[in-house]
């Protein structure tokens, strides 16, 4: 069955809709902004009505720029962004409180003594970052109203009626096991969600229900967390491939296949997907500022705009050095109280060395990240496949290659999110089809070789993690 799908990325920072035809080219794009808002005390918020609305409105305009008739409606969503709402009339009864919220850090650590129970149960670390721990602490100072649940279950629920998460999004909740992705009464008793409807599991590429929100009465299914949605577009199908987005933040994946691998060095493991009958396992770390990191840094007038971040900064650092841990730090450090710093600065020290000095932090993060998942898998990681609107920054890019010391390949479309969504929606409507042919295949829009020698990049990360070890109270 040939012929086009309508993708749906809703993130953090706005939501984005594509049309796809069956040859994963983009025929029409449209994106509407988001903000979130930043709270004392770690909170982050978005209203769920303009998430709604900005899926809708992109949407509809997609269609219309495409002018061609689609198969079926994929949405792509947050992962950890959570709400409550009334299932008879679909509204929200509260913010969205979103993955990158602190504030049910109190609730965690009357946990501690089962965390590592809960991680080997559920391949997560017991942290404010996952579902759970949000979804406790929306119903202990928001509200007992309604149901709590992730955004997509909201989301699809006001497309077409249906009550349900995708097995990626449930696995990156804290409430299910690594080996049996469903809901587990245990780990719902110890987050205190005892009693709550929980919406049933379903595989990535299901159909859940019709929606006629943007026209013409469509199919919805292809429902995947974004990260999980970019790993598959970028075809990290085979054990030991990996991707990261920079994005809001920075997120690395690397593909683990049917084995669900347990991370020895505080990564974390969830469901990347279920296609075809078959569940694939990833293990990731995250960077919860980068993107984010940028914006606060035009915020503050070190930069123009977020588009001449390399414009401004300077040849190299002149040894300043930046801690971007701007929202704490997560894997490995999983610290909330962890802050960002600027050292080594002197009366010669410009701004230039400050933004350079930001972007090489981003990429010390993520090397980080690189040498764990490398641990975790035996083997080091060979290749580093990228995407997401940061990637437009040679000095990132090129400062990620120095310092991880591999390859650094472009993915050559903005959309990686909304095309994976899209691959996972093309096998609800083609049960004929191989997930290597909904994918397809690409070649790198540009490919960074590291420049450094080895010996700099080992003594810049070793300064590095020391400005960390600062910064981490």
């Amino acid at each position: 069955m040939t012929g086009h799908i309508l993708a749906i990325d809703q993130g953090t920072s706005g939501t984005k809709a594509v049309v796809v035809d069956d040859r994963g080219r983009v025929c029409a794009l449209a994106e509407v902004a988001l903000r979130p808002q930043y709270l004392p005390g770690g909170g982050v918020e978005q209203d769920p009505d303009a998430l709604f609305d900005s899926v809708v409105t992109a949407g509809r305009r997609a269609l219309a720029d495409a002018g061609v008739p689609v198969l079926a409606v994929a949405l792509a969503n947050q992962g950890e962004t959570v709400l409550a709402w009334d299932r008879d009339s679909g509204r929200a009864l509260s913010p969205a409180i979103v993955w990158q919220d602190r504030r049910a850090e109190a609730l965690c650590a009357p946990l501690a003594d089962h965390a590592a129970d809960v991680a080997q149960r559920t391949g997560l670390v017991l942290d404010p970052y996952f579902s759970a721990p949000k979804m406790a602490w929306l119903r202990a100072n928001l509200t007992r109203d309604g149901v709590v649940t992730t955004t997509d279950t909201w989301l699809v629920h006001r497309l077409c009626g249906a009550f349900v998460t995708d097995v990626s999004t449930a696995s990156r909740s804290l409430l299910t096991t690594l080996d049996d992705p469903g809901w587990d009464e245990d780990l719902v008793a110890l987050f205190g969600l005892s009693g709550e409807a929980l919406p049933e599991i379903v595989a990535c590429d299901q159909i859940v229900g019709q929606t006629d929100v943007f026209g013409p009465t469509l199919p919805v299914g292809g429902l995947i967390v974004d990260q999980q949605a970019a790993l598959l577009a970028e075809s990290c199908l085979e054990a030991g491939s990996a991707k990261c987005t920079y994005g809001t933040g920075a997120f690395l994946l690397a593909q683990l296949g049917n084995r669900p691998v347990r991370s020895q060095w505080g990564l974390t493991t969830s469901v990347a997907w279920r296609l075809r009958d078959q569940t694939a396992y990833c293990v990731d770390g995250q960077v919860y500022t980068a993107a984010s990191a940028v914006r606060w840094a035009v915020d503050l007038g070190l930069v123009p705009a977020a588009d001449q971040v390399d414009a401004v900064a300077a040849p190299s650092s002149d040894g300043v050095l930046c801690v971007p841990a701007l929202a704490g730090l997560a894997a490995p450090w999983w610290n909330a109280a962890a802050t960002a710093s600027f050292t080594g600065m002197t009366l010669s020290s410009e701004r230039g060395h400050l933004v350079r000095a930001l972007l090489e932090g981003i990429a010390a993060q993520v090397t980080a990240l690189t040498d764990l998942v490398s641990a975790d898998l035996g083997r080091p990681l060979t290749r580093l496949r990228v995407d997401g609107g940061l990637t437009r920054s040679a000095a990132l890019m090129q400062a990620q290659a120095d310092l991880a010391r591999m390859p650094v390949d472009v993915y050559p479309s903005p959309h990686a999110t909304a095309l994976g969504a899209a691959a996972c929606a093309r096998l609800a409507v083609e049960p004929g089809l191989a997930v290597a042919d909904a994918v397809g295949t690409w070649a790198p829009h540009h490919t960074y070789h590291p420049e450094w020698p080895a010996e700099q990049a080992a003594e810049f990360l070793a300064r590095w993690r020391h400005a960390v070890e600062e910064s981490t109270p």
